[in-house]
């Protein structure tokens, strides 16, 4: 799907693929910061997912029998969602490496080659629900620090009963500066979240292994009929606690979304040789503590703990939701971003943190947006308990959305037999729609945040992606085909000065502001750049492939300007390489002088093709995005906005 901002390039064809980040790192290297980035969020789970199972909202009795049948839910969960869908078999759908929804959506055709295939049913509902399953990771990019953060200084409340008033100023305080942190970026510390998280986990197994030695009988929950035979004796009650048991997957979609960091084998590497067995050693702890103390459990995780060493659990645990969470929220700047070079959203400011890691950006909007969010969901629901009521809807959708997209994965792109395809796609559907049918019954008691945050977000996704046709379809009604435009000039050349100009323009129509400046100015500089600026569907655009020109008479050159979806424009850079390459005679690229239009957009009354509210909002979206200069970099002191005037 294309659009763009009135004045902003856009376009998509094809490109070549640069090889994915980090084939040179050592193996050993990369799985550490796969550690550290990847299975934050996934490791923080034990804080509150068995707690919820026995004593949340949707409870199961405190028995042997429905112990182990818990037990053996997340064990197999773990198994099954984690070890076998998303890393055996999602994460070989990679874009050149990079991985996630929106790079899952962009693999299939209908994205791929546009709005010719949106006229079919299906393709247009493959990537609405695309779209969707993007949106609702904006809301849990403020579900995951609210509860993360404040589900680890919740202990508080079992070293020091009478410091638990404390508990909500001490999270908001630890958000604040978690979120001013964003702006600095994380190449300074993330050397330091490896070994941090390798404690986390190490923490994890000793402490579960002291507890099951005590109980050795919860070992017996590797037993997949222990969980058929709680669905047995009481199914009702079973499929309720599975919303307590989906929060041990609910960092699957970040181990994809975190793919093109790292790449494939170093996150097998780190799941299978650390992290799941530390998290099962845990899990499986925290039920034999409960079946040993029923009364006194109040938070399972924290009774492992001696009581020598809570509070020193409780720094390790803060410690461990911030890099969580920060992970999350990095992981929302990156979707930022695709959505943004998709043209799925408006232009934001997007800060390169690290000049080495494409990956560290931050997104001041998005930064403070999903901080607004974040305490408010502490302040509003007050504990973790109460959070993880919230928490699971959005990602049980998207984790739906994920298995039905990679269907056309295995059929288009690995060309797997129908039976096979059908058989894994079944397979993988039976768990996650047995978890989202369970947390549907979250939505009453705040699942409907993150699902009120997914709408809106696709709402303007769409608004964005509507208004940029309908403003498109205006203007190429109103303005000449550049062919017909330099015939024009042909029969009446206008004086020419010197120097260079480029015109941004995202179509082969003449730019609105070039007919201005001709008309208003009576001149054409030597030579003229029409610039479009061309977002493939692929991550990244190496430099060798980046730019595209052809000479056409009257001192005109038509230039594209590729890069990925995973790379911020910088059109001053790309003309220096335009220039190095020699692909325009004596182009001097600080000399150039830049011109992009900067549209006044004026509603009209006609619903034909949009209802005229969201022609409103796609006008307020536009007046309160990123100006075309800033986005590409363009230099204040040679850069001029001329003003066109468009009914939409």
């Amino acid at each position: 799907m294309s659009g763009s901002i009135p004045g902003q390039n856009t376009a998509s064809e094809a490109g070549d693929h640069p090889d994915p980040p980090g084939n040179g790192s050592s193996m050993p290297k990369l799985t550490l910061a796969a550690l550290g980035v990847v299975y934050g969020d996934i490791g923080t789970s034990p804080l509150y997912a068995v707690r919820d199972c026995f004593f949340g909202a949707n409870p199961v009795a405190v028995t042997p029998a429905d112990m182990l049948g818990v037990l053996s839910l997340i064990f197999w969960s773990l198994v099954l969602v984690i070890s076998v869908k998303y890393l055996l078999v999602v994460m070989r759908a990679d874009n050149n490496g990079e991985g996630g929804i929106l790079a899952l959506l962009a693999l299939i055709d209908p994205w791929r080659h546009g709005l010719k295939y949106l006229k079919r049913p299906m393709s247009k509902a493959l990537i609405l629900l695309g779209i969707f399953g993007a949106a609702l990771l904006f809301g849990d990019g403020m579900l995951t620090p609210a509860i993360s953060v404040l589900s680890a200084v919740e202990g508080l409340q079992i070293a020091a009963p009478h410091l638990g008033h404390l508990v909500i100023p001490i999270t908001i305080a630890i958000l604040i500066l978690l979120f001013l942190f964003q702006k600095r970026g994380t190449a300074k510390v993330g050397s330091l979240f490896g070994p941090i998280i390798i404690v986390w986990f190490v923490v994890l197994a000793a402490l579960g292994i002291a507890s099951i030695s005590a109980n050795p009988q919860v070992l017996k929950a590797v037993n997949p009929w222990l969980a058929v035979s709680l669905f047995l004796r009481t199914p009702q009650d079973a499929f309720l606690v599975l919303g307590g048991v989906f929060l041990v997957v609910t960092g699957g979609e970040a181990l994809y979304a975190d793919m093109g960091h790292f790449g494939s084998r170093p996150i097998r590497l780190a799941w299978f040789g650390l992290v799941l067995p530390a998290l099962v050693l845990n899990y499986f702890g925290q039920g034999a503590y409960i079946l040993a103390h029923p009364v006194d459990a109040v938070h399972p995780f924290y009774n492992l703990v001696p009581g020598w060493g809570v509070y020193p659990m409780i720094a390790l645990a803060t410690v461990v939701t911030v890099i969580a969470s920060q992970a999350v929220i990095s992981g929302t700047f990156s979707l930022t971003r695709q959505a943004i070079q998709l043209h799925q959203s408006p232009p934001l400011r997007v800060v390169q943190t690290s000049p080495e890691e494409i990956g560290q950006i931050y997104v001041p909007f998005m930064n403070w947006l999903l901080f607004t969010g974040t305490v408010a969901l502490v302040i509003g629901f007050g504990t973790s308990a109460d959070l993880a009521s919230a928490y699971g809807v959005a990602v049980s959708t998207t984790m739906v959305i994920t298995t039905m997209l990679a269907y056309f994965i295995m059929r288009d792109h690995w060309h797997w037999s129908r039976p096979l395809r059908w058989t894994v796609t079944a397979a993988f559907l039976v768990s996650d729609l047995a978890f989202f049918g369970a947390n549907l019954s979250k939505i009453v008691e705040g699942g409907w945040f993150p699902l009120a945050v997914g709408g809106i977000a696709l709402l303007l996704m769409l608004t964005w992606d509507s208004g940029n046709r309908l403003y498109h379809s205006r203007i190429s009604q109103r303005y000449m085909s550049i062919e017909d435009f330099i015939t024009s000039l042909k029969l009446d050349m206008p004086q020419r000065i010197p120097g260079t100009a480029v015109f941004l323009t995202g179509s082969d129509l003449v730019p609105g502001g070039l007919l201005h400046h001709l008309k208003l100015n009576q001149v054409l500089h030597e030579q003229v750049l029409l610039l479009t600026v061309v977002t493939e569907d692929i991550p990244r655009v190496a430099a060798n492939n980046r730019l595209e020109v052809k000479a056409l008479p009257c001192g005109f050159y038509r230039v594209y300007v590729r890069y990925g979806f995973m790379q911020n424009p910088n059109i001053p850079v790309a003309l220096k390489l335009c220039d190095e390459q020699k692909l325009i005679p004596d182009l001097e690229p600080y000399m150039v002088t830049y011109y992009a239009d900067r549209a006044t957009l004026v509603v009209t009354d006609d619903a034909s093709v949009m209802r005229p509210w969201r022609k409103r909002l796609y006008c307020f979206m536009v007046r309160n995005s990123q100006r075309v200069m800033d986005f590409y970099d363009l230099p204040s002191g040679r850069s001029v906005e001329l003003g066109i005037q468009v009914e939409i």
